[in-house]
């Protein structure tokens, strides 16, 4: 792999023109062709072979306009007066008439046909019926439904327009999350020194996202893809693009100060930490690809897209930025006597390391590193303590920015008719088994669904276009993402399983709701099965580059802290409330019900990055003979700046998109913000040092049957050819290139 690696790196530094317009004529192309084609994105959520999916697509095919989207218009009188009352009906009329007229609209149900009209008289809600899904609707179509009802505000009545219909579609990225990508510059500036060093890594990553987006914004017209895929690939993609070009640039400077030639520069660069750059997206690749076993269509797209960005991100970090770096040539050798120099200068002696910032810290945590164990897991298992209490669901408009139209909406109906009203269940009753007239019998059970606990009201069963099938709309006490509503709907899964043989009513539950606790279960049922393969191959992976079985387990066992410690500090924002007015958490209670399988995936990667980057230098130094203590004290410092680097700039990358209103990227980002800040600090250049100075020789350790069976994978570069005499002159002597 080194070897490969280090004659691509010259390849590409040689023929940078080649490889550079090979690059932008790739994403000029990509970016072209997703321009003329549009938008096809679609985050509807399914989930195959569920008993609410298979009611679902039988509804769509029964009764097409139940099996759309909706609209609801809710009006309120000002005064507290009825609004039945003669002076509200005629703007009513007029509104609900005007409604009925907007486009793509199937059918408008009045409040007086629905039987919405609350309690004290005061508010009504109609209901209007789409026969499309809300991300297949126009643009402008629901701009149309909100001016249809003018006459009732003209009149005085308090409207609120909103509804499934009104659900955000598309990807938002506003300035707020390119804030990440400022704080990255300056963290490189300081870095390197170098505005043109600094550049780099961000020119680098923006192709790298630029190609890997496009291309999927191609491939949505073929497959299904969701927004929140795509924000998830542009969060990871600027994450790991940048920070994957900063260790190749760290070690080409390195090379640079120390006299050598350019081109032999950046290929033993790409030969070095190019190999761990390939070796750590290959896990976050594995990690990401992971997400297929949990058998969620809109999850296993949204993981193989952000292993394809990964992926784009390595090749670009491993052939265009070599490419780069031959433009640049000599500028970027630290000057004689500049302050990279005198670091590089101070990093080659053997003793250096210890009087650097990142050797002080290693040998402070590995001068006494039984206590350091005991200090970092017990303070994450203190931070983790709240993870106990996290709680999962789909997110709906409850959850939408204050101020926005489905956010009123969504209170407005929760005020006047309960929290029930927003998330109804669609309750499909199969009567083929029923001999006759089967209108007794659903008027039985629909009588018997009206008293189970929990639930607030049950309609009378409407037929539809098929004589067997009838439609019952139930409306739940509670919410759509408490707990109450999901015992409801498993409850009236039971009723079904116990009382169809008597009734010859056979009931399958579907809507959003129910949708969203079979997703939740799902999930909850795949993490063992999806943790056994991610951390399966991962270990594997680590097995092979490192040739030892405790650094596989010690970097396992610190990925579960860092994954509990994130799961805990989400509870402490989203559910308990701490921070969320500054974060502007829009309602707090629970988050998304598959950000832990996403954030175990993509935290797993990124953990094993930082891992395999203190790691291989702290391994290099033991393959050169020094003793393991020793190993790490001098191994570690090494790596302690870029690794330090690389996390501040991911941790900014994904902070920044914690400022988004979406509430499903929202927790995923600061999970990830957190997760990422305590495993490279607190597990990479804390834990690992101190457990590795604890086990001694035991951290290498591997049996020899196994270390016989296991290809070598060369990940330091320790088999690359010896630099030419040529190729190492000091930097005095070297000319400057020609770009």
């Amino acid at each position: 792999m080194a070897t490969l690696l280090y004659r691509l790196g010259r390849g590409a530094f040689r023929r940078r023109r080649l490889a550079v317009s090979l690059w932008l004529g790739a994403l000029a192309a990509l970016l072209a062709v997703s321009g003329a084609l549009g938008s096809a994105l679609d985050d509807e959520f399914t989930i195959p072979g569920s008993e609410s999916q298979r009611a679902l697509d039988t509804l769509r095919e029964v009764l097409p306009a139940a099996g759309g989207t909706t609209g609801q218009l809710v009006f309120t009188t000002p005064d507290g007066s009825p609004i039945t009352d003669e002076r509200w009906a005629e703007p009513l009329a007029r509104s609900l008439a005007n409604a009925a007229e907007a486009p793509e609209v199937s059918a408008v149900v009045p409040p007086e046909e629905a039987g919405t009209i609350s309690a004290d008289g005061r508010t009504a809600l109609a209901t209007v019926r789409y026969p499309e899904t809300a991300f297949q609707l126009a643009d402008g179509t629901t701009e149309a439904l909100q001016r249809t009802v003018e006459p009732a505000r003209a009149a005085g009545l308090d409207v609120h327009v909103g509804g499934q219909a009104f659900s955000p579609t598309g990807v938002e990225i506003s300035a707020k999350e390119l804030f990440g990508v400022v704080v990255a510059l300056l963290v490189l500036v300081i870095t390197f020194g170098s505005l043109l060093a600094a550049g780099m890594p961000l020119l680098t990553a923006l192709v790298g996202v630029g190609t890997a987006v496009a291309a999927l914004l191609v491939g949505g017209h073929l497959f299904t893809l969701s927004s929140t895929a795509i924000t998830l690939a542009v969060m990871i993609g600027l994450a790991v693009g940048i920070d994957y070009a900063l260790f190749i640039l760290s070690r080409h400077r390195s090379h640079l100060a120390r006299g050598m030639d350019p081109e032999e520069s950046a290929g033993r660069a790409l030969g070095t930490a190019g190999s761990a750059v390939v070796f750590a997206g290959l896990t976050v690749v594995v990690a990401l690809c992971g997400l297929s076993v949990v058998g969620i269509p809109f999850l296993t797209v949204m993981g193989l897209a952000g292993a394809a960005t990964v992926t784009v991100a390595v090749l670009v970090a491993v052939t265009l930025l070599p490419a780069l770096l031959g433009f640049a040539g000599e500028r970027l050798r630290p000057g004689p006597g500049s302050r990279a120099a005198r670091r590089e200068e101070h990093d080659a002696a053997s003793d250096a390391p210890a009087a650097t910032l990142g050797g002080r810290w290693v040998r402070l945590v590995t001068g006494r590193p039984l206590l350091t164990v005991l200090a970092v897991v017990v303070g994450l298992l203190v931070v983790a303590l709240p993870a106990r209490e996290l709680r999962l669901a789909l997110p709906d408009n409850g959850s939408a920015p204050h101020g926005s139209t489905e956010r009123e909406t969504y209170d407005a109906i929760s005020d006047a008719f309960g929290p029930g009203l927003n998330g109804p269940l669609l309750i499909l009753a199969d009567t083929a088994d029923v001999e006759g007239d089967p209108a007794p019998a659903l008027a039985d059970v629909t009588d018997r669904l009206g008293a189970l606990p929990g639930m607030a009201q049950v309609a009378p069963a409407r037929p539809t276009e098929r004589d067997t099938a009838w439609l019952i709309e139930a409306v739940p006490a509670t919410g759509p993402d408490q707990e109450g509503t999901e015992r409801l709907v498993h409850t009236i899964r039971d009723f079904s399983r116990e009382n169809a043989p008597a009734t010859g009513v056979t009931l399958a539950v579907t809507g959003n709701t129910a949708v969203a606790v079979d997703v939740s279960r799902q999930l909850g049922d795949s993490m063992v099965p999806f943790g056994a393969v991610v951390v399966g191959l991962g270990l594997l992976i680590l097995l092979l580059v490192f040739r030892s079985l405790v650094v596989p387990l010690k970097a396992t066992l610190g990925f579960l802290l860092s994954v509990a410690a994130a799961f805990g500090a989400v509870v402490m924002v989203f559910e308990w409330g701490w921070l969320a007015g500054a974060l502007d958490v829009a309602r707090t209670g629970p988050v998304v019900s598959f950000l832990p399988i996403i954030l175990m995936g993509v935290l797993f990667g990124l953990a094993m990055d930082y891992e395999v980057f203190v790691v291989s230098r702290i391994h290099e130094r033991h393959a050169h003979g020094a003793a393991p203590a020793d190993a790490v004290r001098e191994g570690a410092p090494l790596a302690f700046r870029v690794v330090t680097a690389a996390a501040l700039i991911m941790f900014a990358v994904f902070a920044s998109f914690v400022t988004m209103e979406d509430a499903i990227v929202k927790p995923i980002a600061l999970a990830l913000a957190v997760g990422v800040a305590v495993d490279a600090f607190l597990i990479r250049l804390t834990l690992v040092p101190a457990v590795l100075v604890l086990v001694g020789r035991a951290g290498w350790w591997l049996p020899g049957w196994l270390d016989r069976r296991l290809p070598h994978v060369d990940v330091e570069g320790s088999r690359l050819p010896a630099p030419r005499a040529d190729a190492a002159l000091a930097p005095a002597h070297r000319p400057h290139t020609r770009v």
